[in-house]
């Protein structure tokens, strides 16, 4: 990996939040309309509060029967990591691999802490050396043994 690339040099930029209070059937649209299988979750003053996937959606919402409506996105926001805007980039992989998480939001601290892009497996893949699309997959997709 390119030593001097920032965060902010892989990320796909233009990253849209689903608001806390609109609802889990409100996230999945905005998924299907923006071709994306996770969204970030923000509060009232626009600030990232959380990540919510279609993944998340289906097993804790339509699988129990819970119409997805009805709930509202804020209340699936789980453990939030993210990184800074300007942090280096071998920081995002560590990040990414200690945490097994495959998408990472970019969040610019010097800006205003506002949310400005997110980083996928797609963009490591864009930015990384063979050997290290190996390694990040063995430590992001590696079980527990």
């Amino acid at each position: 990996m390119a030593s001097k690339l920032r965060a902010r040099d892989i990320m796909s930029g233009g990253a849209r939040c689903v608001g806390a209070h609109e609802s889990l059937m409100d996230a999945a649209k905005m998924m299907r309309d923006l071709n994306v299988g996770c969204l970030p979750i923000c509060g009232d003053n626009n600030r990232l509060m959380g990540m919510i996937t279609d993944r998340d959606i289906v097993i804790t919402c339509c699988a129990e029967g819970v119409d997805p409506a009805t709930v509202q996105a804020g209340s699936m926001g789980g453990k939030l990591h993210w990184i800074d805007a300007d942090a280096d980039a071998s920081e995002v992989l560590r990040t990414m691999e200690d945490h097994h998480i495959k998408r990472l939001p970019v969040i610019d601290v010097k800006g205003g802490h506002q949310l400005v892009g997110m980083i996928t497996e797609a963009n490591l893949a864009k930015n990384l050396s063979d050997a290290e699309i190996a390694e990040f997959a063995n430590r992001v997709y590696a079980t527990a043994g």
